[in-house]
Parts: structure tokens; sequence; C-alpha cells
């Protein structure tokens, strides 16, 4: 598994200051997708414990409020054991910290038996859609893509959209 970058102090990926992580890997290749850097599943650079270590220390400073997993694809077959590795991980020395989670599966089709989703609190699902690009949107770039509350969804066995409005701005 590979990963693209890491950012140490991001504010457009979430809520509040976060450290966010690009992996490496994407098999959906959506038209105009904001980062076909991350496509090429050869490119970037190697994700190891190394890594994992290196985004617990960016998180131990105060103002970070989460963690942010982008791609790329992290639920992809090919990223989805580091993914998990990293989530568990970051709520283990962080439970306080929220972590939010981009990706082109489906929660309800793809992904509700994962044991990523026990760790992610926001995931935000759907194929990235040119046509359905919305500027306007918070947190995703076309309409078809939805927010969700992942630990509400899994109570409730369906997917529960997380309420962005109690979101501080």
């Amino acid at each position: 598994m590979r990963y693209n970058k890491i950012r140490k102090m991001d504010i457009s990926n979430g809520p509040g200051v976060r450290v966010s992580i690009f992996m490496q890997g994407c098999a959906f290749k959506c038209y105009n997708c904001f980062n076909p850097e991350t496509h090429d599943f050869n490119g970037g650079k190697e994700f190891t414990d190394e890594t994992i270590d290196k985004i617990i220390d960016l998180a131990s400073k105060d103002y970070i409020v989460g963690l942010s997993i982008l791609g790329g694809e992290p639920m992809h077959p090919l990223n989805i054991e580091g993914t998990t590795k990293l989530a568990k991980r970051f709520k283990a020395t962080y439970p306080n910290k929220t972590i939010w989670c981009w990706t082109g599966f489906l929660m309800d089709k793809d992904l509700m038996d994962k044991e990523v989703l026990k760790y992610i609190d926001v995931l935000v699902d759907g194929q990235y859609k040119d046509e359905l690009h919305n500027f306007l949107l918070k947190y995703c770039g076309s309409s078809n893509q939805r927010i969700i509350d992942v630990a509400e969804s899994l109570k409730a066995n369906k997917v529960v959209l997380y309420d962005t409005e109690k979101i501080a701005v």
C-alpha cells in the first residue's frame, strides 16, 4: 500500500484543523477528480508503521481536532487494510478526536461489514460526478455524495446522514 501526501494542518477536508492523509491508488478515476495524481497505485510513497507513527505525532497538538483520510481510494481492497490499521491506532490514541473519510464506495452497498467503520466518525461516500458538481456543498464535490454519521448508521443498520449544521464554523 502507498500514500500520496500528508498535510499536517488541513482546514479544507473536514471541520477544524486536521491532519490529512491522501492514500495512493484509485480504480474509479472520476472525471475531473480534484486529485488525479493519486490514481496510480504505484505512485506516491510506501505506507508503513512509521507513516502511522508520523500521523499520530502530528495529531498530538491540541489544535488538531481530527484525522481526514482521502485518496485516491482509502477503501479499495489494496488500501483498506492500511486504512483500518491507521484508523484503529488513531482512535485508540485519540478517542476524542474525529476521523473523517472520503470514498467512492457506498457505505450501505459496499462497506457495512468492514471493520474500518468502527473507527470512522464521518464517511463521505459516493463517486464524484462532474455533472453534479456544486461549489456550495460542504465537504463534498457533487450532490450524489452523502455525508454519513457512521456510528448512528451502524446502530440503525441503515445510512443516517450527518448533521453538518452542528459543526461550528
